[in-house]
């Protein structure tokens, strides 16, 4: 079984005392690829640094994540840039607009996903958005800006019915699904059960968003396997069909 993990930290503070012992861990459940998103300009030597570690295994982004966008982002993004054109990276992400934590910087948040849309476009590569509390917003700047040429993964995704079919109007974007699925009462169960197969991939999010049973334990993507269970239960239909269909869509969007 060959399952890929499309949106992983592991590259964070939290594991650097065992890295190596969770990678293995990846390995032994089938996770034979991981896809790094960057957030900010000072993770992307830790980044880079894990990519070269594990070259086989581990695919980086390139981007600014909403929460990291401030007063300076646009100094912040010459670096994500320069980063973006010196490197050999799979996409752009994280990017996005989070409402949750802040709504101080909202204009600078649309301005930077914006810009890095372009970027997408021009490279022809993927984008990886995060929303939380603004899928409205995001919408908002698609619409606007929207192309055939603008294509990627909505990240985490964890929204209603009608905010998925808006998703796959745009034709060229799926959704990550990630432990958040296998939360009780989460609901998210019963928005994937309608959404066929082929515009689902799978995600942890290490180290956020644990699955169930290691929820408010720290998350790393061994733990896909958990996720690609759960979506073979709430699917019907064995976990290699999962694996085979997530990462066949996984491997077209990122080009890995």
């Amino acid at each position: 079984m060959h399952l890929i993990d499309t949106h992983s930290h592991i590259y964070g503070d939290q594991f650097t005392e065992d890295i190596d012992l969770v990678v293995a861990r990846c390995l032994e459940q089938g996770v034979k690829q991981v896809v790094l998103p960057n957030i900010d300009v000072e993770s992307i030597s830790q980044v880079d640094g894990l990519t070269a570690k594990f070259p086989d295994v581990m695919h980086p982004m390139m981007g600014l994540h909403p929460c990291s966008v401030k007063e300076n982002y646009l100094d912040e993004l010459k670096v994500i840039k320069n980063a973006l054109d010196k490197g050999n990276y799979c996409g752009i992400g994280e990017i996005g607009i989070d409402l949750y934590w802040d709504k101080t910087f909202l204009n600078e948040q649309k301005e930077a996903f914006k810009i890095q849309c372009g970027w997408a476009v021009e490279r022809k590569q993927p984008i990886v958005i995060h929303v939380r509390d603004s899928f409205d917003e995001i919408f908002e700047v698609l619409d606007e800006i929207h192309t055939p040429e603008l294509f990627g993964v909505f990240h985490c995704f964890t929204g209603t019915l009608a905010q998925a079919e808006k998703i796959l109007s745009y034709k060229n974007f799926k959704m990550g699904v990630g432990g958040v699925l296998t939360f009780k009462n989460s609901g998210v169960d019963k928005v994937i059960a309608d959404i066929d197969l082929e515009h689902l991939i799978l995600e942890t999010d290490a180290p956020y968003l644990t699955p169930t049973p290691y929820r408010g334990k720290r998350n790393e993507s061994s733990y896909t396997a958990l996720v690609a269970q759960k979506l073979a239960e709430v699917k019907g239909v064995p976990i290699e069909e999962i694996a085979a269909q997530t990462t066949q869509t996984a491997k077209e969007i990122f080009n890995i």
